[in-house]
C-alpha cells in the first residue's frame, strides 16, 4: 500500500489513465474493469432496512465497522475514486449443477469454491495493477480488497458499470452473466467514474421461483437466514428443520438462483489454472466425504473455500445431505459411523437424517 499523494511524474490526464488502466487489468486476467465514485448514500438506507428487519441473521459483521461499510473514506482515508474489477471463475471442466442435484448421493458446492481460494489470487493481481499505475504516474495511497473487510462489493461494482444488481442480489452483467469474482482497489487518486448499467431483468423471475428454501421474498430483496449459502458457510449453529429437506445434496453454498438466470448463457469461463475444479469437490460422493477424519479434511480443503466453514459445520452439511439422499445400507452405515461424534452439533443432524432413513 502506497500513502499520500506525491504523483512523481506529470500529473496523468484523468480519462487517459483510466483506459489505460483497463488495459493493464486485462493484461492480469481481470475480465472487466470500472470506476466507480465514494457515494453510496443510497445503498446505505437499503442497508440499513436490511438489518433493521434482521435479515443478515448472524452475520453480524455485516453491521458491525459503523458506517464503513458504506462511506469508504472512512475505512481507508482519502478514497476519492474506487477501481473494480472482474474475473470469471466459472470452470469449463466442472460437471453441471443440473446433472449433480438429480444424482443424490453426490455433493453439490457451488462452483466459486471447486479450486483454490480466490482471495490471495486476486488481492495479488490488484497490487500489480496498483504497482503498474504507480510505475506510470508515481506513488499514490491505495488499499486493495476483495470479498474482505467492510466494503460493498456490488453496489460499488454496479456504480463503476459492471453490472447491475438482480432480483438475486448478485451482480449481473449482459455479456458475463454473474459466475464472477470482484475486487476493488480503494485509491486517492480522482478518477472520472464510468456510468451505471440500466437494470435489464425486466419481468423475470426465475431466481425467485427456483430458490429452494424461498429465500428470496421479493425481488432484490434476500432473507439470508433462509439462503442455502448462509445455512451451509455462515451459520455455525443448527440448521432449521424445517429448512433442511430443501436443501438436497447441497453441502457448502447454492448456485440455483445463477443457475436458471438467463444471462449466464453469455457467461464466460475462467482462463485461471487456479479455479479448476478438485475432483473431490467437483462431484464428491457422500459417503466418501463424510468419511473424512479432520486431518483429511484440513489436507483436502488446504487453499481450498471450504475451510472456512470448519470440519464440524463439514460433517452438519454432509449428514443433512445424507439424510436427503436416496435410502441405501450404505448411506445408513455411514450415518450409524456418526452416531457417537464428539459434536453434539454433529449427533443432531446425524439423528435426523437416521430419522429420515427410518432408523430411530
Amino acid at each position: 500500500m502506497s500513502h499520500g499523494r506525491d504523483y512523481r511524474h506529470s500529473r496523468p490526464d484523468p480519462a487517459g489513465l483510466t483506459e489505460r488502466i483497463r488495459g493493464w487489468g486485462r493484461e492480469l486476467g481481470f475480465s472487466a474493469v470500472g470506476f466507480a465514485d465514494t457515494d453510496l448514500s443510497d445503498y446505505e438506507t437499503r442497508l440499513d432496512e436490511w438489518l433493521d428487519e434482521g435479515l443478515h441473521g448472524e452475520m453480524d459483521w455485516m453491521a458491525a465497522h459503523g458506517r464503513k461499510r458504506t462511506r469508504p473514506a472512512l475505512l481507508h482515508p482519502d478514497t476519492r475514486s474506487v477501481i473494480v474489477t472482474r474475473m470469471d471463475y466459472l470452470p469449463e471442466s466442472a460437471r453441471p449443477v443440473e446433472a449433480l442435484l438429480a444424482e443424490g448421493d453426490k455433493a453439490v458446492v457451488s462452483r466459486y469454491a471447486l479450486g483454490r481460494d480466490y482471495h490471495k489470487l486476486i488481492r495479488k493481481r490488484l497490487k500489480k495493477l496498483a504497482e503498474r499505475i504507480e510505475a506510470e504516474i508515481g506513488p499514490f495511497g491505495y488499499r486493495v480488497f476483495t470479498d474482505s473487510a467492510p466494503v460493498m462489493e456490488k453496489p460499488l461494482a454496479e456504480k463503476a458499470g459492471l453490472g447491475w444488481i438482480g432480483k438475486h442480489t448478485i451482480l449481473l452483467d449482459r455479456r458475463a452473466g454473474s459466475w464472477f469474482f470482484l475486487g476493488e482497489i480503494f485509491t486517492d487518486l480522482e478518477l472520472p467514474p464510468d456510468e451505471p448499467i440500466k437494470q435489464h431483468c425486466g419481468s423475470c423471475r426465475r431466481c425467485i421461483d427456483v430458490c429452494p428454501t424461498q429465500a428470496i421474498t421479493a425481488p432484490f430483496k434476500l432473507d439470508a437466514r433462509r439462503c442455502i449459502s448462509y445455512l451451509t458457510i455462515e451459520l455455525k449453529g443448527s440448521i432449521p428443520e424445517e429448512l433442511r429437506p430443501l436443501m438436497g445434496n447441497r453441502v457448502f453454498g447454492c448456485d440455483d438462483c445463477q443457475m436458471v438466470c438467463p444471462w449466464n448463457r453469455y457467461a464466460q469461463h475462467t482462463g485461471e489454472a487456479d479455479f479448476a475444479p478438485r475432483k473431490d469437490l467437483d462431484a464428491g460422493d457422500l459417503v466418501e466425504l463424510f468419511g473424512w477424519d479432520e486431518e483429511t479434511f484440513l489436507e483436502r480443503t488446504e487453499g481450498n473455500p471450504i475451510r472456512r466453514t470448519g470440519y464440524e459445520c463439514w460433517l452438519r452439511n454432509l449428514a443433512v445431505a445424507l439424510g436427503n439422499a436416496p435410502t441405501s445400507s450404505r448411506v445408513v452405515a455411514a450415518l450409524e459411523s456418526r452416531r457417537g461424534h464428539s459434536s453434539e452439533l454433529v449427533c443432531e443432524h446425524v439423528a435426523w437424517a437416521l430419522a429420515r432413513h427410518g432408523v430411530a
